[in-house]
């Protein structure tokens, strides 16, 4: 039996892991953490166990929910029955977005028209940009930051911090700015102008860490807070060297981020790898706030011109709010950014304005996601090793850097391992 390596217990690890397994290799995880997820799992904070980051997916991130299905978690999965949006202004002013039953883009016509939170003159730029997707994709291009193309389609002020931003920065984690127009076009075209229900949120009613859990019971042997520190190619084996052992395997994947994959395979050309100091990391920042005003009447909401992005109701008086590129807050102490996530949420949600906060805490990740500069290649799975596969959701999957990425980057590479090593025998019996 091919014995398979898979180095890195995120997801892209977890789901290249279960790719092999399923193709009948025996299959070994190693992860640096005792923690499995990567930037998906969870944690105990304050007695509460939590995720690091609020992850959000879509009724359109069809790989990674069938990830959750294949390792037994389906039921853990919430998902909208259709889109339907909440949003606040900072002065408490609440407006509603929500799907019809009708075709795109005119499954929205109806809540667009009534969004409270833009001018006549703001719904009709945002058609006009909508409309040149459809027609001309194209000129949203690689080498163009979105913002810049959203200056291309006359979209006004009021109209990127009401509408835009609230919905693209959280959705790729990045200031628009930096963001990289191909991918902001794609993340709308496929959630909101491929189908009706393809932009419908879901989020996980369990910890994340419960999911990667069961989808490790799967594999052969988990080699915990075990970190690979070199990697050699050996007589067609590869030899993987930890802190306490060296073992051999017939293949390996490397699903770890673009830092950590250069350090373990050295010059990555040599690997027909492109260049990997070309990415930069994002932060994520969640603020978690208790209060005694008891339910409220969302399951989360946007709030506008925030630093805010999006509050989510875990329980009757437990608030999340996530915080997407934010690098410039990352930094800041606790006490000082639960201040100012209470005071955002108190302004925008009148529900709370006699509220009490009763305890806070503020979870960082400095590296919630990979970015690639404007025209710079991703990586695919293969490496010029026929037993060499790398993964991850910053590789070139034909998505941004999220957790359906992460999958699909997972299955590319399991996959590229058992066409380049299945041998003879095997193909018989097939």
């Amino acid at each position: 039996m091919t014995c398979v390596a898979v180095v890195g217990g995120g997801l892209a690890g977890l789901a290249a892991a279960m790719e092999l397994k399923d193709a009948g290799r025996h299959v070994e995880l190693f992860e640096r953490s005792r923690l499995l997820g990567g930037r998906a799992t969870s944690f105990e904070l304050d007695g509460i166990v939590v995720d690091n980051g609020q992850h959000v997916f879509l009724k359109c991130c069809t790989e990674f929910i069938r990830f959750v299905q294949r390792a037994g978690m389906a039921d853990a999965l919430y998902l909208q029955d259709r889109f339907d949006v909440v949003a606040y202004s900072k002065k408490g002013v609440r407006s509603r977005l929500r799907a019809a039953n009708l075709p795109p883009p005119f499954h929205l016509l109806a809540s667009f028209a009534g969004y409270r939170h833009l001018t006549v003159s703001g719904k009709v730029q945002i058609a006009r940009a909508l409309l040149a997707l459809m027609l001309r994709p194209q000129s949203a291009h690689e080498d163009m930051s979105f913002a810049a193309w959203l200056r291309m389609q006359r979209q006004g002020a009021q109209t990127i911090r009401n509408f835009w931003e609230p919905f693209m920065v959280p959705a790729l984690n990045a200031p628009l700015e930096r963001m990289n127009a191909a991918e902001a076009a794609f993340v709308i075209s496929t959630a909101f102008l491929s189908s009706n229900d393809a932009a419908r949120f879901g989020f996980s009613r369990v910890p994340l860490a419960q999911i990667m859990e069961k989808a490790a019971t799967q594999l052969d042997r988990v080699h915990r807070s075990s970190a690979v520190l070199a990697l050699e190619n050996d007589g067609g084996r590869i030899v993987l060297r930890t802190s306490e052992d060296e073992l051999r395997f017939d293949a390996v994947v490397l699903a770890v981020p673009p830092r950590a994959l250069g350090r373990l395979v050295g010059e990555p050309a040599h690997l027909g790898i492109p260049p990997l100091d070309v990415y930069e990391p994002f932060a994520i920042m969640d603020v978690h706030l208790w209060h005694d005003a008891g339910p409220l009447d969302f399951e989360f909401a946007a709030l506008l011109d925030s630093p805010v992005q999006w509050v989510f109701q875990k329980a009757p008086g437990y608030l999340c709010c996530s915080i997407s590129a934010a690098d410039e807050l990352v930094t800041k102490p606790s006490a000082e950014m639960v201040a100012r996530a209470w005071e955002e949420v108190r302004g925008a949600l009148p529900e709370l304005a006699k509220a009490r906060l009763s305890r806070g805490a503020a979870t960082r990740n400095p590296e919630g996601t990979y970015l690639a500069m404007p025209g710079a290649a991703r990586p695919g799975p293969r490496t010029t090793l026929p037993n060499l596969a790398i993964g991850g959701a910053w590789t070139a999957t034909g998505w941004p850097d999220t957790m359906e990425s992460a999958v699909r980057s997972g299955i590319a590479a399991a996959r590229a391992l058992i066409e380049n090593t299945v041998k003879p025998a095997e193909l018989i019996e097939a």
